[in-house]
């Protein structure tokens, strides 16, 4: 591998400014995790972390992160993803692809509506409810 110069090595980590600014959760009040596990990754999991950070990319969304974590535990449905926003409980959505992705951004994170046909596990709808408390 040949070398690269200083000019080369600045211009790359500008090239990838904005994935590593994408991940950064500090400053953000939103944050989606894909589960990055052996077996998401066998589903897919990397295509669908690349389609969020597209989306919200394309959309000028700011102030959601995407970061990643081990296995979720709930393998039969990988490509599994979490969401979190404020005023919303927390909800993990399963068999999710790139057009899924593409939804759970216009609907979860820009509508506020949950994306229903792909939701695996959430709070009980008295907690839902009742804010929580």
């Amino acid at each position: 591998m040949a070398k690269m110069t200083l000019e080369e090595l600045r211009k790359l980590r500008d090239s990838r400014k904005s994935e590593i600014d994408r991940r950064d959760i500090n400053s953000k009040d939103s944050q989606i995790i894909v589960g990055m596990g052996t077996c998401g990754i066998a589903a897919g999991a990397k295509t669908v972390l690349d389609t969020f950070i597209e989306e919200l990319n394309d959309k000028q969304i700011t102030n959601v992160a995407v970061t990643q974590s081990g296995c979720m535990g709930l393998c039969y449905v990988e490509p599994t993803i979490e969401v979190i926003v404020p005023g919303m409980p927390p909800v993990i959505y399963g068999k999710v692809d790139a057009e899924v992705a593409k939804r759970i951004v216009h609907e979860h994170i820009m509508q506020k509506k949950m994306v229903s046909d792909h939701i695996f596990d959430r709070p009980s709808i008295d907690i839902i409810k009742d804010g929580g408390k």
